[in-house]
C-alpha cells in the first residue's frame, strides 16, 4: 500500500496534469517553434547581449510553457558573429558559417541560464555535438523533451555550413511536428514596404505562400520559406517585444502576420 506522502505526490501531479490540459484546449497551437534574432538580443546595445531584453524574452516563454504549450526555440547569432561576413574579413566561408554556428550557441546557453533563472526546465541540444556545453539534436529525444514540458533550445543550426538559422528553424520545426513556426522580430508583421522608412506601409493581417513569392515580400531566407510550403507549415510573424504578444498569438489573436498555404 502506498504512503499518503506517495499519495499526495500522485494527487498532485495528477491535478497538474489535468489544469495543463485544461489550459491548452484555449490555446491555438500545442507545440510551436519559436525563432529569435541575435540582433534582437542586443537591444540598445551595439554588440553582444542586452541581458534586460533575456530576460523579458524569458518571461515571455514562460508564460506559454506555464500555459501548457510545448516550445522550442532557435536563436541566430548576429549579435556576436555573421558567417554570410566572413567572406569580406578574408575568412573562408565555411569556416566563417562554424563560426556563426558557435556564435548560436553562445546565444542559446544564455537563454538557458536566463530561463533556469526563472525556474523554466530546459534542454540546449545542438547541430553540433559538444557534450561538455549541451546534448546532440537527436529528434526523438528532442520531442520527449517537449512532452515532458521543458523548453528546447536549438543551436549551432542546422549543423553545416552555408544554411541560415532561418532554415534550421523551418527544419527543425518539421522534424518535431511543430504546429506553426513563430518568427519573433521587433516589428509588428509583414508590410508592402519596411514600415521604419515607409509610413505609407501597410500590415498584412493574412498571406498566403504563393502571394509572398509574387510580391517579393522579405519574410526568412527562401530556402526556408520554401521548406515550410512544401511542408504545409504555417509562419507568423509578429513583434517579439512588445509584452503579452506572444501569449495572445498562441490563443489565435490578431496579432502579427499569418502566412499559410491557402
Amino acid at each position: 500500500m502506498l504512503n499518503l506522502p506517495v499519495l499526495n505526490l500522485l494527487k498532485n501531479q495528477r491535478t497538474c496534469y489535468i489544469c495543463r490540459i485544461n489550459l491548452l484546449e484555449k490555446m491555438k497551437y500545442k507545440r510551436i517553434l519559436l525563432k529569435l534574432s541575435g540582433e534582437a538580443l542586443m537591444g540598445s546595445k551595439g554588440y553582444g547581449i542586452d541581458t534586460e531584453v533575456l530576460t523579458n524574452y524569458a518571461k515571455e516563454v514562460k508564460k506559454v510553457i506555464e500555459a501548457g504549450v510545448e516550445v522550442a526555440i532557435v536563436i541566430g547569432g548576429g549579435n556576436i558573429y555573421r558567417g554570410i561576413e566572413a567572406a569580406a574579413t578574408g575568412i573562408d566561408r565555411v569556416q566563417g558559417d562554424h563560426m556563426g554556428m558557435l556564435a548560436t550557441v553562445i546565444n542559446s546557453m544564455a537563454l538557458q541560464s536566463a530561463l533556469e533563472n526563472i525556474e523554466v526546465d530546459t534542454r540546449l541540444l545542438s547541430g553540433i555535438r559538444m557534450e561538455q556545453v549541451c546534448e546532440p539534436f537527436i529528434r526523438r529525444r528532442a520531442v520527449r523533451h517537449l512532452e515532458k514540458g521543458r523548453v528546447v533550445i536549438l543551436g549551432a543550426g542546422t549543423g553545416n555550413p552555408y544554411f541560415t538559422t532561418d532554415t534550421a528553424a523551418s527544419l527543425r520545426a518539421i522534424e518535431i511536428e511543430a504546429d506553426v513556426v513563430l518568427k519573433g522580430t521587433r516589428v509588428d508583421g509583414i508590410y508592402t514596404a519596411d514600415p521604419e522608412k515607409d509610413p505609407t506601409a501597410t500590415r498584412f493581417a493574412k498571406v498566403n505562400f504563393d502571394e509572398v513569392y509574387e510580391k517579393g515580400l522579405q519574410i526568412m531566407d527562401m530556402t526556408a520559406f520554401t521548406l515550410c510550403k512544401e511542408n504545409s507549415l504555417p509562419i507568423i510573424v509578429f513583434d517579439m517585444n512588445k509584452e503579452g504578444n506572444l501569449l495572445k498569438v498562441l490563443k489565435g489573436e490578431d496579432v502579427g502576420t499569418l502566412v499559410t498555404v491557402n
